[in-house]
């Protein structure tokens, strides 16, 4: 096929770009005309591949979501054995990935957002969400697996929380504070045996 593997990598990275796009500026902040731009699309071309910007915004989350899964697998893969949860709560909640919305972890930068979305970008949310706490729970304590995967998600939850908080706050004293507080807290509590 002419122009495949090619083709295929360019519009990886266009992805990519408007991944970025959406989790720094939000689905708002971003214009269809902006988009159909990145991604080299004349307006129906864009509409020919996506049903509109919701269902972009919506398939453009769902692959940030699953990028940093990847990213915090690897962390907890690098770290010594029975250190996995530290490393992850402490990539997590670092002020580089504060600082870095655009490349960060979708649900932080975007939760607030999603709440006014349709149901089916919700629930789009609600998977990775899920998705987010299965990929954590090995590494938190819970008596049995359901314990380990509901405390996952209410620590995923929190961290997510916390850096949305501190993001939002303009003196960056308190932002590292807060990080750093956050991270102490969340290593304690889910290192507690129930």
């Amino acid at each position: 096929m002419r122009g495949g593997p090619s083709r295929s990598g360019a519009v990886r990275a266009h992805r990519c770009l408007t991944l970025r796009r959406f989790r720094g500026r939000g689905s708002e902040g971003v214009a269809i005309a902006e988009l159909m731009s990145d991604l080299k699309l004349t307006h129906g071309g864009f509409y020919r591949h996506f049903k509109g910007k919701e269902h972009l915004f919506t398939e453009a989350f769902a692959a940030a979501a699953a990028e940093t899964r990847s990213k915090l697998r690897a962390v907890a893969e690098q770290a010594p054995p029975g250190r996995e949860l530290e490393a992850i709560v402490n990539t997590y909640l670092s002020v580089e990935h504060c600082g870095n919305p655009g490349h960060g972890c979708p649900l932080a930068a975007l939760a607030a957002e999603i709440s006014r979305h349709p149901k089916t970008t919700r629930a789009t949310f609600d998977h990775a969400l899920r998705q987010s706490a299965a990929e954590l729970a090995p590494f938190v304590a819970g008596g049995t697996s359901a314990e380990r995967e509901h405390n996952a998600m209410v620590l995923f939850a929190g961290m997510a929380g916390t850096l949305t908080v501190a993001r939002a706050t303009a003196n960056e004293e308190l932002r590292e504070q807060t990080l750093e507080t956050a991270r102490k807290f969340y290593l304690n509590l889910a290192r507690r045996s129930p």
